[in-house]
């Protein structure tokens, strides 16, 4: 039953991670923005530029644009015609910053406004107390948080298309011999947290994948487990109280206790390579002690 459990965890964090890998623009972002309950906050603030503050700053959108366009530059060790082509297409994207700026003034002006007032709702401790009391003020407090990030989120949407056409048009002035020998430069985003989707959609894939086949071949079982449970337990945590439902929480946590009985039981020593792995810690072992009883 154990080896059984093992694998189809094993194989669930398989699939999963190899599926997100596979997407290519898979973002962690519509679910910490949509956390709730006590740790709401801090996995909202996990999601990159979740305020829009960095990307509606031109200064900030003009440094992340001028920076890529000399990486790329120097990635692919452009000509003068090409430099001047990828300062074209620098000034070309600036321009539509401006465009997306103008369009959207009103519902940009009304969203800073609103920035203040959403945030005292999860810092104000008197605040929170009284929302969180009454059931019809907590769902208002939910309504309002929504309404106000729809007020940004066409100008935000069409400023994450401007990033991403900018960076296809700077790797397009690349030659085909350019490209074969350097390959494609991608735009990273700047970090505007310690740690945010920015870094998390890019390690997440591959911890799903590693979790998952240590799982499948029951190597470094009770490592591999730990780390799923605590990680499963998180996302329960995102989502307190949990719904009843299709998308409940209540079965990340009910798996994630799986991955802990999976940790403190030696999973991996059934049908795994943690038997061979245990056996050479073991024979190691016998060996020290027959050397210190012959001294």
């Amino acid at each position: 039953m154990l080896v059984l459990l093992r694998l189809s965890i094993g194989w669930h964090f398989y699939t999963e991670g190899l599926t997100k890998h596979n997407q290519g623009n898979w973002t962690a972002a519509p679910f910490f923005a949509n956390a709730r309950g006590p740790l709401a906050e801090q996995y909202r603030q996990m999601v990159w530029d979740y305020d829009g503050r960095y990307r509606l700053n031109k200064s900030a959108t003009m440094q992340v644009l001028a920076v890529y366009r000399e990486q790329v530059a120097t990635h692919f060790d452009f000509d003068k015609d090409q430099k001047r082509q990828a300062q074209a297409n620098y000034a070309k994207a600036i321009d539509q910053f401006d465009w997306v700026m103008d369009e959207n003034a009103a519902d940009i002006e009304e969203f800073k406004l609103g920035i203040d007032r959403v945030k005292k709702f999860d810092t104000d401790a008197k605040e929170r107390s009284l929302r969180e009391g009454v059931d019809s003020l907590g769902g208002q407090r939910d309504t309002i948080r929504r309404e106000w990030t729809g007020k940004a989120r066409p100008a935000l949407d069409q400023i994450d298309k401007i990033w991403d056409n900018y960076a296809v048009a700077q790797n397009a002035i690349a030659s085909e011999r350019q490209l074969a020998a350097k390959g494609k430069f991608p735009l990273r985003k700047p970090r505007t947290n310690r740690i945010d989707t920015s870094i998390v959609d890019g390690l997440l894939p591959y911890f799903d994948i590693a979790v998952g086949l240590c799982l499948l071949l029951g190597l470094f079982t009770p490592v591999a487990a730990l780390a799923a449970g605590v990680f499963l337990f998180s996302v329960f945590l995102s989502q307190y109280p949990p719904e009843t439902g299709t998308t409940s929480s209540n079965y990340q946590l009910i798996e994630s206790m799986a991955c802990f009985v999976l940790a403190s039981t030696g999973a991996g020593r059934f049908a795994g390579l943690d038997y061979f792995l245990h056996l050479f810690v073991r024979k190691s072992e016998a060996d020290e002690f027959d050397e210190d009883d012959d001294a």
